[in-house]
């Protein structure tokens, strides 16, 4: 008797009539729960913005619904490394000048808090370099180039309701500034019980902890929705150039604007280079022909490994994108934007027990299948330096880099070096554990690894080279004195220091 393959699962008749039932009464439920959200807005103006945004929550929660029911995994025999032309080299750019400038928006995505990093308000307005903030650095970014070129490059803040507020107060004194700043807010949806899938809020003016903002994809209806979109049309704009507002490595690069506008593309996506610290990034793949952004949450268990491998997928997303306004709004227009939904689940305290909520997000780089030429420019690692944590503000504070016209370029020692390592414990997850322990910036143009743990404090003038690994005990305190140069040690919690 020969041996036969495994029949893939898939699911009967009488499965898909349930799922399908449950769909249906799940969708209606959640719809007449929305409509009694928004008889709850007294204001009629506002009425009419909740109700539309209630809707475009509606068509993804009713598409959360449907993919659930069909269980829609990728086919792993059919996902392929992108092809030469789906991804392109950026030295093989060529460069026209700025003669695009006139053609270009910059948007910032500017929905984040700083609560990770221990600070309250937006995450752009935390210090990062020189007394200067996420949002100063942009700024003098875009307005160094509007000056240099004698252009007028908008800059755009796509806020959440967490952020808008204090970004309106903040970006006041860039008035007399060379740069126009605009800002306009993404949706506010509302968070959902995970066990019964109905709304969180009772009524539109809830708790904040009863909403949430839907990620980046919720960039291309916002745009539209604000008003902002056809106002850039009208400027005689064509390209958007998005990127998160942490990454203080996107700057306006007019190689790949040209690129874009020379080959018609209407989207890019830069890539860089996967080191092992990237293995859980998104990654452009080829599917059935068509480029496609690949993310490690829509990957089954048994090929995340292959998933992780730097071999088959050289490069991830940065989140730096290049985006063709016209598509965006033929494009949503016509429906035509369906980005992976990604379900993010949260727990939020209600009285005095912990309910576990659902969050439905999109993120905008998935949406890069739905562009016409769309493909991926791999671009020097100095274009993606993101601060996550104080660990990365370590980083960009130090002297690996220095500033100019409000972009960090890397001290050219270190010019073909990977970036050092470097991670630090719970004592300095908080920007403030940070500051009044590491409150002088360490030397460490050549350090490959830092590790630190516990109760640790530099001094001023310490250099650090090498692999350096730096380890207090509970209880404990080490004081790194002033003027120490550390190479190439482990020290421990009684200031033991040991070769490595």
């Amino acid at each position: 008797m020969s041996a036969t393959a495994p029949k893939k699962h898939t699911k009967t008749q009488s499965t898909y009539a349930f799922d399908n039932t449950a769909t249906n009464i799940a969708a209606s439920q959640m719809r007449n729960a929305l409509n009694n959200l928004a008889d709850t807005v007294q204001d009629s103006e506002k009425q009419s913005r909740f109700e539309n945004e209630m809707d475009s929550f509606f068509a993804l929660f009713r598409r959360y619904l449907t993919d659930k029911a069909a269980g829609s995994t990728l086919d792993w025999e059919k996902v392929k490394s992108p092809s030469p032309d789906e991804v392109v080299q950026y030295k093989s750019l060529s460069e026209n000048g700025a003669n695009n400038l006139d053609k270009l928006a910059v948007l910032k995505l500017n929905g984040g808090l700083g609560t990770s990093m221990g600070c309250v308000g937006p995450k752009s307005v935390i210090e990062v370099r020189d007394g200067n903030t996420f949002l100063d650095l942009s700024v003098r970014q875009i307005e160094h180039l509007n000056r240099k070129y004698d252009a007028d490059v908008p800059l755009l803040l796509m806020n959440s309701f967490n952020t808008d507020a204090d970004t309106e107060k903040i970006i006041k004194k860039y008035q007399g500034h060379r740069i126009r700043v605009k800002t306009f807010n993404q949706s506010r949806f509302p968070r959902i019980f995970k066990d019964s899938l109905l709304p969180v809020p009772q009524s539109f003016d809830d708790d904040l902890d009863s909403w949430y903002p839907p990620g980046h994809g919720d960039l291309f209806e916002s745009l539209i929705s604000s008003g902002e979109l056809d106002s850039l049309l009208e400027q005689g704009r064509e390209v958007l150039f998005v990127s998160n507002g942490d990454n203080l490595g996107a700057t306006v690069d007019s190689k790949i604007l040209d690129h874009m506008i020379d080959t018609g593309a209407e989207y890019i996506m830069e890539l860089t280079d996967k080191t092992r610290a990237d293995v859980k990034g998104g990654t452009l793949i080829n599917y059935e022909g068509q480029v496609r952004l690949l993310e490690i949450a829509q990957v089954a268990k048994e090929h995340v490994e292959d998933f992780k491998s730097i071999k088959k997928f050289k490069y991830f997303n940065t989140n730096n994108l290049w985006i063709n306004l016209r598509a965006i709004k033929k494009l949503v227009e016509a429906d035509g934007i369906q980005a992976e939904i990604i379900p993010n689940q949260k727990t939020i305290s209600k009285g005095s027990s912990d309910i576990n909520v659902l969050q439905l997000e999109t993120a905008v780089g998935a949406a890069i299948k739905h562009f016409n030429k769309a493909h991926g420019v791999v671009v020097p690692r100095s274009r993606f330096l993101p601060v996550k944590t104080c660990s990365d503000l370590l980083l960009v504070k130090s002297d690996l880099f220095f500033l100019e016209h409000g972009a960090l370029k890397l001290d050219p020692v270190r010019d073909g070096f990977a970036n050092p390592l470097i991670k630090l414990g719970s004592h300095f997850k908080k920007v403030s554990g940070f500051q009044s322990r590491i409150g002088h910036m360490p030397r460490i143009l050549e350090l490959d690894h830092l590790t630190i743990t516990g109760n640790v404090t530099l001094g001023k003038n310490v250099t650090l080279k090498g692999t350096v690994i730096i380890v207090c005990n509970d209880g404990d305190k080490i004081d790194i004195p002033n003027g120490s140069i550390l190479e190439n040690v482990v020290v421990t919690g009684n200031l033991t220091i040991l070769e490595h």
